[in-house]
């Protein structure tokens, strides 16, 4: 992409995050925002996953990022025993599940990285068959995302995979299945092992995030399409006791090789992750409402930073 202060992309992709995930997307926007040229409500195509559909849904709509920022809609805390790392490419393995650990988790959440691979579904849906059906409810959420006037405009993709097959689902593409939006970002939110798989049709959904923490590699790409992908969990580093430095990992080999991938056929991609500040004070629970406010702001400030360094290299 060319240098200078970032512009409205034609695809802005929201990957997996959690609550603090969608609180540092829509903050960043939020900064992006206040410069000339960039408009996070008129992208072409929102491609959301887990987290990043609620703000995916929420942009499509035309609301701005930062009209209620940190007040969206947005999945329930978790805490205590079902405290996972991230909603994105993995999730936190039962405790009594035989041969599945913090090491573990990092091998299922690798599973990413074959998204085109041949059997690749298949793998999927043997992994989640490993995992216990999650029992806390989405229910709300749906209600939430529709009365923001969320509605498939042909501009809103929303990413699950089918727990039956393993498949990834892209709502709202060509020749997904049926679904009104709020149900389908309940589907792309539903963690393995933390909330219940979503029914839609005769078919259950559970969290995007379980093929890529981005699904970048879904977009319909031409020569010349300026793609913006926002990655919460790019910049997680290893830390003693979490799994979340070996997601983070994850995430950046997966994203990385989406973009690659996008670039070779002609797409100009540019990936944003967390910076320094923002990714310390995100934590180790992504989960935890408690770090909102500092994760916006520290969210905000990158956004701004970016605009300013963007202003200076033009100049």
């Amino acid at each position: 992409m060319q240098p200078g202060a970032p512009h409205t992309p034609d695809v802005l992709v929201l990957g997996g995050g959690g609550i603090l995930g969608e609180a540092w997307m829509s903050a960043l926007l939020t900064g992006l925002d206040e410069g000339e040229g960039f408009d996070a409500r008129a992208c072409g195509l929102y491609l959301g996953t887990s987290a990043g559909s609620i703000v995916a849904a929420s942009l499509a709509s035309g609301v701005p990022p930062g009209a209620r920022l940190g007040q969206l809609p947005e999945q329930p805390e978790v805490q205590g025993e079902e405290t996972i790392a991230d909603p994105g490419p993995g999730w936190r393995p039962p405790p009594t599940a035989s041969g599945l650990g913090g090491a573990a988790a990092a091998s299922l959440a690798s599973l990413a990285i074959g998204s085109t691979a041949s059997g690749g579904a298949l793998i999927r849906r043997a992994a989640l068959s490993r995992v216990r059906r999650g029992r806390r409810s989405l229910q709300g959420l749906a209600s939430a995302i529709e009365s923001a006037g969320a509605r498939w405009d042909g501009r809103l993709w929303v990413t699950a995979v089918q727990l039956e097959s393993g498949r990834r689902v892209v709502f709202g593409a060509p020749g997904a299945p049926d679904a009104n939006v709020g149900t389908a970002v309940e589907a792309s939110c539903s963690i393995p092992g933390v909330f219940s798989p979503v029914r839609i049709g005769e078919r259950t959904y559970v969290d995007g995030g379980a093929w890529s923490p981005t699904n970048m590699d879904a977009i319909d790409v031409s020569p010349g399409l300026v793609v913006m992908c926002l990655n919460p969990t790019g910049s997680m580093r290893p830390s003693v006791g979490s799994v979340l430095g070996a997601l983070g990992s994850v995430s950046r080999g997966v994203a990385a090789a989406e973009a690659l991938a996008l670039r070779h056929r002609g797409a100009l991609v540019a990936t944003i992750s967390p910076d320094r500040r923002s990714t310390a004070v995100m934590g180790v629970n992504l989960m935890d409402g408690g770090r909102r406010a500092d994760v916006i702001a520290a969210g905000l400030a990158q956004g701004r930073r970016i605009v300013a360094d963007g202003r200076r290299r033009a100049a």
